[in-house]
């Protein structure tokens, strides 16, 4: 297939150009359907005159539907962009930015989807669907999930679904306590979204994530805590988000006085509770309940999922310190703006 791209790429350019045009269309379709046609042109950056002639072009193909609600993709437009899948990487470039990027980081598995989260909503379904499909993967026999919260976790869970495995053998966990931030994306729920999406089971973790030491000695000695614990140490699967560092510390409402410690020590990404500057060092710390940094070296599979061009930093930060079994799951975003800071 590469040779014939790279053909086509010399001979015939502009149907290159035209078959990614129509491929993102059909793409951002199936990912927020219905839509009309002027919030789709906003979505993509192109003029409503560009998109109308498009949009008849795939109608006539019977690719999509258009009703007074909006567009919707077919069953034969779904179809084709299953099959279109893999060659739309090779035009684009992705495959070869994720082996850019392994040498980058250091890391044995990458994973890149199109688009930049930042700027396209959508993409972050994206994300959550690749990282469920990597999941199915490696699942085998009985499996605890540990899972943290955020946004992004949130839309893996709901790409998650029915048929992921044999329901008897998952078992999700908070990775750690609640942050304070919005319900829908705290670990708690979002473990009970996943359970409820794939028929497997759930456990919550009703401890905050930022506590004193004396309350920390307090609580991980009650008996229902306990169990949830050791739950999580005994997860097979972990996955986390990656986050800037300010706007986490902010999320959960710093101090000052760790805040002054956060950006005197030049922070740029979080996770786990860690802050970690551009060369992947601890700065700052904070006491959370759950899963520790220096218990994933243990952990057979690690997916870190982040996306987003704004984030290039924190994610290259924390990878100086992620464990051998880590997979990233990243956007285009984020991964040229990390290639184009190594």
């Amino acid at each position: 297939m590469r040779s014939l791209i790279e053909v086509q790429r010399k001979l015939l350019p502009d149907i290159l150009a035209v078959m990614q045009k129509r491929y993102q269309i059909l793409r951002s379709i199936s990912f927020v359907e219905p839509i009309g046609r002027r919030t789709l042109a906003q979505m993509l950056g192109m003029s409503e005159r560009v998109l109308r002639g498009e949009v008849e072009f795939l109608k006539n193909q019977k690719l999509i539907d258009i009703k007074p609600s909006g567009m919707s993709i077919t069953k034969m437009g779904a179809g084709l962009l299953q099959d279109l899948e893999s060659m739309m990487r090779e035009i684009s470039g992705i495959n070869e930015t994720e082996e850019k990027l392994k040498k980058a980081l250091g890391l044995e598995d990458v994973v890149v989807v199109p688009g930049n989260s930042d700027e396209e909503p959508w993409v972050k379904s994206e994300l959550g669907r690749a990282c469920a499909y990597r999941i199915k993967a490696v699942l085998m026999g009985n499996n605890i999930i540990a899972v943290t919260g955020g946004s992004t976790m949130a839309a893996v869970a709901d790409a998650l679904t029915p048929d992921f495995s044999a329901p008897e053998q998952l078992l999700f966990v908070p990775a750690r306590g609640g942050i304070g931030e919005d319900v829908q994306n705290q670990a708690n729920t979002i473990c009970a979204k996943m359970a409820e999406r794939t028929g497997g089971k759930h456990r919550v973790l009703y401890v905050p994530d930022q506590v004193s030491p004396e309350v920390y000695k307090s609580v991980v000695n009650e008996p229902s805590i306990k169990e949830v614990l050791t739950l999580i140490k005994q997860a097979e699967i972990v996955l986390h988000g990656i986050g800037e560092a300010i706007t986490m510390a902010k999320r959960r409402k710093t101090g000052k006085e760790e805040m002054e410690k956060i950006i005197q020590g030049h922070a740029v990404g979080e996770a786990f509770g860690y802050y970690f500057n551009e060369q992947g060092e601890v700065v700052h710390k904070v006491q959370t309940i759950g899963l520790q940094l220096e218990d994933l070296p243990y952990i057979l599979h690690v997916f870190a999922v982040a996306g987003g061009a704004s984030k290039a930093k924190a994610i290259k930060a924390y990878m100086n310190s992620k464990p051998k079994s880590t997979v990233l799951i990243t956007d285009e975003g984020a991964a040229k703006n990390i290639l184009a800071c190594s």
